[in-house]
């Protein structure tokens, strides 16, 4: 049989899209706690996640969430971290921190015929650290010399030099890292931070195959970790954009840009259109600014845009490493794309390259049991439950070219954007 090899193949895109929702329970200690069950696997995944606590900290204690967690690892009060490594190894299971601004806490992945026997240990991280000296010594030297690295980056400079721009420099979102900020890092900090700070409004999320009975004990072990109430009574401050940012510098082989502006949060019924919008202009490898930029100029290697969650806000931005010699070129075709997408409508080929790209996007971003709960727990955060994928699948089945040119008239037509280039 000889393939014909000039026809791809045939594909069909779901009808619906149902997804089951996790069963939720508030436990004793007043956790909310998800569960995905999962039939037939024996992997597990536990997120232990709290109310973030950076946005709310002196602006020169803003690595300190950051340490804490990294450090729940490396020593509690009956073990070294070289114990804990070797427990976890022995019993096939990690646990990693994680962080946001809006959240922080800890993953546990594990498999359910070793579940019982390292949750002990997980409990022990969370209530007993000890933050030894020693390694706490060398993760601030390791930072030290990151900081330092990161800021002779143009790209990384121009990321935080945007922020700071965008947020104003004494909002926390905006603060700058430095130095300065590993001062403040000290056991003693860290462990006020652990006992007082980290754990606030506690939200469990897991996914396992378990019996009723053995996710009883599961949950009865649930109930034994702390779960403070949310300081309240913070304010966080107005965010004051500043002006656009350009840093020369002589040595640069190339200037890294950031252009952008605030943007709306994905509760609001304008950003599933707005992400596609982003898709056309920069958000996959075939966007309009890939096409214009990269391939037609050769200006640069890669450029996208892209929607982003700091917390409570949100913005949209672009970004770009090129030559020096192109940086205002490349600025005035960026603004031009974005021009052109708000003014015209997008042809029907590339409307549909557009929505086969991101159905495809979107259905694989659930090809297991722990993507399930990455994505609920995105939504979640937002105030939004799984509907919201279905929402989603069917604006992408549907979509046209008005709908996208509405999106650009509203958000983008003739709006100015925050620029900052590095280089």
């Amino acid at each position: 049989m000889i393939l014909d090899r000039s026809t791809p193949p045939s594909y069909s895109i779901p009808e619906d899209f149902s997804l089951q929702s996790p069963a939720e329970k508030i436990l004793q200690n007043g956790a909310a706690h998800f569960h995905f069950d999962t039939p037939g696997i024996q992997a597990v995944k536990i997120d232990l996640i709290g109310k973030g606590t950076r946005a709310f900290l002196p602006l020169n204690e803003a690595l300190v969430p950051s340490f804490t967690l990294q450090m729940l690892i490396e020593g509690t009060a009956s073990k070294s971290s070289s114990e804990i490594a070797h427990l976890l190894d022995f019993h096939a299971s990690e646990i990693q921190p994680y962080l946001t601004f809006g959240q922080e806490g800890i993953t546990l992945i594990s498999t359910k015929k070793h579940l019982f026997q390292v949750l002990e240990l997980l409990l022990e991280v969370i209530t007993q650290p000890s933050f030894p000296e020693e390694p706490l010594e060398k993760r601030i030297a390791q930072r030290h010399l990151m900081i330092e690295m990161e800021r002779k980056k143009t790209a990384s400079q121009a990321s935080q030099l945007f922020r700071k721009t965008l947020f104003g420099g004494t909002h926390p979102y905006g603060n700058m890292i430095h130095e300065g900020m590993l001062e403040s890092i000290n056991s003693e900090r860290l462990q006020k931070h652990s006992q007082h700070l980290l754990w606030q409004r506690l939200e469990i999320f897991t996914a396992g195959d378990f019996s009723s009975e053995e996710r009883e004990t599961l949950e009865s072990f649930l109930e034994r970790l702390p779960n403070r109430k949310p300081q309240e009574g913070i304010l966080l401050p107005d965010a004051k954009s500043e002006e656009s940012i350009y840093e020369s510098r002589q040595d640069a082989v190339q200037s890294s840009i950031r252009m952008g502006k605030f943007s709306i949060p994905k509760n609001h019924p304008d950003f599933i259109p707005l992400s596609v919008f982003n898709t056309i202009l920069g958000g996959y490898f075939g966007s309009r600014l890939i096409k214009n930029i990269r391939e037609d100029k050769g200006h640069t290697y890669g450029i996208y845009s892209s929607l982003v969650q700091m917390g409570n806000l949100n913005y949209w931005a672009v970004g770009a490493d090129v030559e020096k010699q192109y940086l205002e070129l490349v600025k005035a075709e960026i603004k031009h794309e974005i021009q052109k997408l708000s003014t015209e409508l997008v042809e029907e080929d590339e409307l549909e390259t557009v929505r086969n790209y991101l159905l495809g996007q979107m259905l694989s971003q659930f090809s297991n049991s722990f993507d399930l709960i990455d994505r609920f727990r995105s939504v979640h955060h937002s105030g939004l439950d799984l509907n919201y994928y279905s929402q989603k699948l069917q604006f992408l089945k549907e979509f046209e070219a008005e709908d996208i040119l509405q999106i650009g008239q509203k958000y983008f037509k003739d709006q100015p954007l925050i620029e900052v280039s590095v280089g």
